[in-house]
């Protein structure tokens, strides 16, 4: 594969990685909304979706990954730092949404909301 060729998949793979970190981002901010609400159930389906969603762009790196282990030779673009940026950063707000849920979920249990 010759380096114009190589650079494009590699900027490919970080629109992947930042479509499916997108994804998962607005499924998180969606779970808060859901969550400050009331509507605790629906608040973790959609952190489930946002994992799934981050499953998927880390099978994407992944993949990425092995063809440098295997001998590759892959520079960094922009698009795929962009890409491992946008990715990090959604996981932070999973781990975040999660415990503010947890919270959520609290208060109403200790203010005798029912939970839905």
């Amino acid at each position: 594969m010759n380096d114009k060729n190589l650079k494009e998949k590699i900027s490919m793979v970080g629109f992947d990685i930042v479509a499916y970190a997108g994804d998962a981002r607005s499924y998180l901010l969606d779970a808060l909304n859901k969550a400050r609400i009331g509507n605790i159930t629906e608040a973790k389906k959609l952190i489930s979706e946002a994992e799934e969603s981050i499953n998927e762009a880390h099978k994407v790196q992944t993949n990425l990954m092995s063809e440098e282990a295997g001998g590759s030779n892959l520079d960094m673009t922009f698009i795929m730092a962009h890409g491992q940026d946008t990715l990090m950063t959604t996981m932070l707000l999973k781990d975040e949404m999660t415990t503010i849920i947890d919270l959520y979920e609290r208060i109403n249990i200790l203010e005798g909301r029912e939970i839905r």
